[in-house]
């Protein structure tokens, strides 16, 4: 065997959950002689799951796994044209899902959120979220939208605007049947979903446990009114040996 299918082993006992997060692997030497090979080629399977962002390699502490097991990173079931079912994403077989916010705060947009149709220096609001399966983090998802769509409430709401809810408050949820755009009273016409494999950014990568800059897939959800300015965009990050999925109705 070489590196390359040693580090395929290994990473398909991390996704089946046979090494859990935080388990330290066998040492080189001990890899070595499982997979009879040399501690060279030992050496560099680990190096191939340290690139993933699977495994972390420390000086004097050993590998340890840096990620859960496989989870679907489900990113809804859309109906175009009008996105009218939408269902929550979803852990695989039987994982144990959670989710909780982590941060909302109001800013001034920064010239980067202008490829997202939102202007610099508008005002606008984050919203960032942790999903974890089996306590293990799997997503980090950031939410932004122009402060005057995110203060909007529903006919007949009283208090804070549910997308203004601080950090520890309950969860949202839209009354059973009904979509949560049109609760909120957004005028959604269209959205845009682009999917690529590069380095994770810094809040990302802290969220999830990982080193910064580690792989894993980006994620980004453009959603538009009628007139074309932009409702609100998501930005989902998850490890590499997660899976994506979308479910599209015609």
């Amino acid at each position: 065997m070489n590196a390359n299918d040693i580090a395929a082993e290994i990473r398909k006992q991390i996704a089946a959950g046979k090494y859990r997060y935080g388990t330290r692997l066998p040492g080189v030497r001990g890899l070595a002689e499982q997979y009879e090979v040399s501690q060279q080629t030992a050496a560099a399977a680990y190096a191939v799951l340290a690139a993933l962002g699977l495994a972390r390699t420390e000086q004097g502490s050993g590998t340890v796994v840096t990620a859960g097991r496989s989870a679907d990173a489900h990113l809804g079931h859309f109906a175009p044209p009008d996105l009218a079912v939408s269902c929550a994403w979803r852990p695989n077989e039987d994982g144990q899902a959670a989710e909780e916010t982590t941060l909302v705060r109001q800013l001034m947009a920064p010239k980067h959120m202008e490829a997202w149709g939102i202007p610099e220096s508008s005002e606008v609001v984050e919203r960032t979220r942790l999903r974890s399966v089996d306590g293990t983090p799997s997503q980090h998802k950031l939410t932004v939208l122009p402060y005057e769509v995110a203060a909007r409430r529903p006919e007949g709401y009283e208090g804070v605007p549910p997308m203004l809810a601080p950090v520890g408050a309950p969860p949202l949820q839209s009354p059973e049947g009904v979509r949560m755009a049109d609760w909120l009273r957004w005028d959604v016409a269209d959205t845009a979903v682009a999917i690529t494999a590069e380095p994770m950014d810094r809040a990302a990568s802290t969220a999830l446990g990982m080193a910064d800059g580690t792989p894993g897939f980006r994620v980004v959800n453009i959603t538009r009114d009628s007139a074309g300015s932009t409702v609100y965009v998501t930005v989902t990050t998850a490890p590499l040996h997660h899976r994506i999925t979308l479910d599209i109705v015609g």
